[in-house]
């Protein structure tokens, strides 16, 4: 076991899940937001991370389990692996109400709305979309300690992409606490502390699978993987980079995404 492979793995998944607290900065001290930035900024994640599932990850996946299983099981294995991926992945959204679903987007300027902060719902709206992103959270953890541990430079790529993902995600914790306590130090930290999801899931992962590592086992994890980033993109990333700017400034974000994950997938090979 290379508990340095361990240690950086971890590393960038606590980098990844704690951006939250980037975005809640955000929320804070930017007095209007880029709406066209965070457009593309989300398209761009969303590229990345759909790229480097299908270029990459599911390959990879591919792969392994062939190599296990034959040429048809394996493959057979890898789409039902990706397959579960998104399943497990549309499960927990789907458990999530949609009222408390971190999928909505909000905007710097609405901390200026005054007549919000005297709604008390919101400090129950808050918590449970701080809790929404946790549980969304824990499986992004799981796939970004994966990838990391496989290969340092997909890890880094993928806990950039989550990363950039997890910033209005921040936002979307800090506006409505803020809103009900009037404490920018409460909604800080409980925004912050909803990105830890993202690491324990890696670390209760790891735990769990660690003993029962194998090259099918792995196979199948990793194509998983590539189910729940491209589920995300799908659902998440996308939408939102629409709903914050305008459609061909998130697809332009979606290509740019892809084409440097591509680039710096060539400088590896």
């Amino acid at each position: 076991m290379d508990w340095n492979s361990v240690a950086f793995a971890f590393g960038l998944t606590m980098f990844a899940g704690l951006s939250t607290g980037i975005g809640s900065a955000i929320a804070f001290f930017a007095k209007k937001t880029n709406t066209a930035f965070l457009s593309v900024a989300l398209g761009f994640s969303a590229g990345v991370m759909i790229y480097v599932s299908f270029v990459e990850i599911f390959v990879k996946a591919r792969t392994e389990l062939t190599a296990e299983l034959g040429e048809g099981p394996g493959y057979w294995a890898t789409a039902a692996a990706f397959f579960g991926g998104i399943l497990f992945i549309a499960i927990i959204d789907k458990l999530i109400p949609s009222i408390e679903n971190p999928h909505e987007m909000h905007k710097v300027e609405e901390m200026e709305d005054v007549q919000a902060m005297k709604d008390k719902k919101l400090m129950r709206m808050g918590l449970f979309t701080a809790l929404a992103i946790a549980i969304h959270n824990f499986p992004e953890g799981l796939a970004t300690f994966t990838a990391a541990l496989t290969d340092p430079s997909l890890g880094i790529a993928i806990a950039v992409a989550i990363a950039i993902h997890n910033i209005p995600e921040g936002i979307a914790v800090s506006i409505p606490v803020y809103y009900a306590t009037g404490s920018r130090k409460k909604a800080f930290w409980l925004s912050f502390l909803s990105g830890l999801a993202e690491p324990v899931g890696a670390l209760v992962g790891y735990l769990i699978l660690m003993p029962f590592l194998s090259p099918v086992v792995f196979g199948v994890l990793f194509a998983g993987v590539a189910g729940i980033m491209v589920f995300i993109s799908l659902d998440e990333l996308l939408p939102a980079a629409e709903e914050y700017g305008e459609h061909h400034l998130s697809i332009y974000g979606l290509i740019a995404g892809m084409a440097v994950m591509a680039v710096s997938l060539l400088l590896f090979v």
